[in-house]
């Protein structure tokens, strides 16, 4: 497995995709834009926006961050009041422009783009029934077979053409559809990926998090609800079941890493949840030390939660660089340290002579945190005790996570004393699974811990696999 530095500086589990959609906004590529920046932390390989005016699609996209794929002046160049907007972080497909959301989709119902958060298990072999009937796909990733679903003259002859399409695709898939003159928004039967509904400037609004409606000024409504599809146009807001009769299965990892705190996800708010998971950690795996401090930003909050449950006072023993620049992928060991060195820097006055308590969100491969403690020896820390807020990862996620085999993750194959010693702390201490369930509240049900359990709510395709729909050149 890669150790990723994203332009963000984040790195651990890779992120998924973020996706806007606007109908009835003045402008609404302007805003479509502006709200990619509220979800910039959940990918950062491309972005993309295109919008409608009632007559024609115009888009804009580009790899790399939103600012690097998109000129600030260029959305004011995609007129009309119908809008999708993506950014994404490929879990199957590779980066690669082809593979740039949204997809625009030319077919005999007309222009329709296409913006995908999750996973399909089951897209390979869906994609291999169209490939033998002489179909060909334009990109890698699972989303494009949204498209030939849709256009499939067995699907069109059905009374819900949509409805039907959505029946046929298992896993992972909160979308943002748009045709030159609706906008449609559609979440899975089990709920995995969030999706949100709300208001503005006397249209609507849809986006992965309530982070974007908070820049755009919009009004929250409700979630788009498991099973759902929504259809916005001049007829106004229309709902309808394709699914019913499904457990929730939502991502608990939204909550422990992906999500923005300010963000409310599947009706909790994220920091809310995250000082709780921090309070249940100190519970569970207690540690004793002079100061606690958290490895920015997603473990901010964790930390926040342990030093209040533990009495141990809160410091800043890490200082994040906000400014690296593109993408970094470490090729090697040495360049993952040196990555680690660029991103994050010990404050040598905080950690100096001192026993730290140093709360995560979490270890995949373990690579990432062994440099970030070594640097904390350097800068004198007497002890370190690792706090993890999410429990060990041993099993892949295949509805929208980037670690896909369980040869990626270090928990996978060693125990957390073994782990400690190759990470080099003092001690290691992980949530437990009822302590994350209880910070999610209750007994945590609708949840997916797949990654966790290795109970899969929806069983994986054999094969599936982020370079699963990935065909070798032929010349």
């Amino acid at each position: 497995m890669r150790t990723t530095m994203t332009q963000t500086g984040r790195t651990g589990p890779r992120e998924e995709c973020g996706v806007v959609g606007l109908y009835g906004v003045p402008a609404a590529a302007r805003s479509a834009y502006l709200g990619l920046y509220a979800l910039q932390h959940r990918g950062q390989e491309s972005a993309g926006v295109v919008a409608s005016d009632g007559r024609e699609i115009r888009s804009a996209k580009g790899l790399g961050l939103l600012s690097e794929a998109i000129r600030p002046e260029t959305p004011g160049r995609l007129p009309g009041h119908v809008a999708v907007g993506h950014v994404r972080y490929s879990t199957t497909g590779d980066l690669r422009v082809q593979n740039i959301q949204p997809l625009v989709i030319e077919y005999c119902d007309g222009l329709m783009a296409i913006a995908h958060n999750g996973n399909l298990t089951n897209a390979r072999s869906l994609r291999g029934q169209y490939e033998a009937r002489g179909s060909i796909f334009q990109t890698s990733t699972d989303s494009e077979v949204f498209a030939h679903l849709l256009a499939d003259p067995a699907q069109r002859g059905c009374e819900d053409p949509m409805a039907a399409a959505c029946r046929r695709v298992h896993g992972a898939y909160s979308l943002v559809m748009m045709t030159v003159d609706a906008l449609v928004a559609v979440r899975d039967p089990f709920g995995f990926r969030p999706l949100s509904l709300g208001t503005l400037d006397g249209g609507h609004v849809v986006a992965s998090e309530t982070c974007a409606f908070d820049l755009l000024g919009a009004k929250f409504v409700r979630d788009v609800e498991p099973g759902e599809i929504v259809t916005i146009d001049g007829a106004g807001v229309r709902s309808r079941r394709f699914a019913e009769g499904h457990c929730r299965a939502q991502c608990v990892f939204e909550h422990i890493y992906f999500a923005r705190p300010d963000s409310t996800v599947f009706g909790r708010n994220v920091h809310a949840v995250r000082v709780r998971l921090g309070e249940n950690l100190a519970e569970s795996a207690p540690a004793d030390g002079d100061v606690v401090f958290a490895v920015p930003d997603s473990g901010n909050s964790a930390a926040f939660g342990y030093s209040q449950r533990s009495g141990i006072p809160l410091g800043v023993g890490f200082v994040r660089n906000h400014y690296v620049g593109r993408t970094f992928i470490a090729p090697s060991t040495a360049a993952r340290v040196n990555g680690v060195k660029i991103k994050l820097n010990a404050v040598r006055e905080v950690v100096r002579g001192r026993r730290v308590v140093v709360v995560d969100d979490s270890i995949v491969r373990g690579t990432t945190s062994k440099a970030r403690m070594a640097s904390l020896r350097e800068a004198g820390a007497r002890e370190i005790h690792l706090r993890i807020s999410a429990p060990p990862i041993r099993f892949p996620c295949h509805y929208g996570i980037d670690f896909q085999s369980a040869d990626e993750l270090i928990a996978a194959s060693r125990s957390p004393e073994e782990i400690a010693e190759f990470i080099g702390v003092d001690s290691l201490g992980y949530q437990t699974i009822d302590g994350m369930m209880a910070a999610v509240g209750g007994d945590g049900a609708g949840y997916c811990r797949a990654c966790f359990t290795g109970e899969y709510p929806v069983p994986p395709e054999q094969g599936m696999g982020k370079h699963a729909l990935q065909r070798q050149r032929a010349f």
